[in-house]
């Protein structure tokens, strides 16, 4: 394994059933996510491989079985690093109701996330406004956090900026360009490489399943945008990774 790092995927899905160990073995050290319960008990049994870790959480677009005494049961399990995916998703989720229960829920993960020390994995689609509200009203209460799969503005890349927060970038940016501004103006001790595989493939492999070891191409468009060696770009990003997750490479 390289020590580029992908902080966000979902190897548990059944996408990689087939070959799932494979995958793991050619891939890079990764954070693998839940987005229920089911999977974040999945994402646990995972990360007994070397150089692979766990975040859990519930999707905002997956609360109607939450029940957070779940969660609590697994924040000791040992290479649990993270709570998320978490968050606001209004793109998929209508009405004042289902909204104000996806950020009733949002809460309820920033507080377990606090009783923990742990960092919080943001899932966020036009809802950013919101999030940010909810962050900073709760800043006393973060231990850190990402942005996952960044897609907001420039402006709005600076208010998570300014809570302490890193944002995530994937395959989204080497085939959008609306994105490129952002990148060069975040400094690289702010920008954390995901591949959120199976989604979001990068070119040149868009068409095809995406997975953790694709996250090199994250790295190069970063390094293209910014005149920098990839090297550089995948030495820092690595150490914001240790940084933020509290990630010891011992066993990779």
């Amino acid at each position: 394994m390289s020590n580029i790092f992908d902080t966000h995927c979902h190897l548990q899905f059944p996408h990689y059933d087939l070959d799932r160990e494979e995958v793991i073995r050619r891939g890079v050290p990764l954070i693998c996510a839940g987005t229920d319960i089911k999977t974040s008990k999945q994402a646990i049994e995972l990360a007994k491989h070397p150089g692979v870790w766990a975040a859990v959480g519930a999707h905002p677009n997956d609360l109607d079985d939450l029940v957070m005494d779940d969660f609590i049961h697994l924040m000791n399990e040992e290479k649990v690093v993270a709570v998320g995916e978490v968050g606001l998703d209004y793109y998929r989720t209508k009405g004042d109701d289902k909204q104000k229960k996806q950020r009733d829920a949002f809460e309820q993960f920033i507080n377990l996330a606090y009783q923990y020390k742990k960092p919080l994995v943001l899932h966020c689609r036009d809802a950013h406004k919101d999030a940010i509200k909810i962050l900073k009203s709760a800043k006393d209460l973060l231990y850190g956090g990402v942005a996952h799969s960044f897609t907001g503005t420039l402006e709005e890349a600076r208010e998570y900026l300014s809570i302490g927060f890193y944002l995530g970038f994937n395959g989204i940016i080497t085939f959008a360009r609306q994105y490129d501004e952002i990148i060069v103006h975040t400094s690289l001790e702010k920008i954390l490489l995901e591949t959120d595989a199976p989604y979001l493939t990068p070119e040149p492999y868009r068409g095809k399943r995406n997975e953790p070891a694709y996250v090199l191409e994250v790295a190069k468009k970063i390094a293209e945008l910014k005149h920098i060696p990839t090297e550089k770009v995948i030495n820092i990003t690595t150490q914001n990774v240790l940084s933020l997750f509290k990630i010891v490479l011992k066993d990779v």
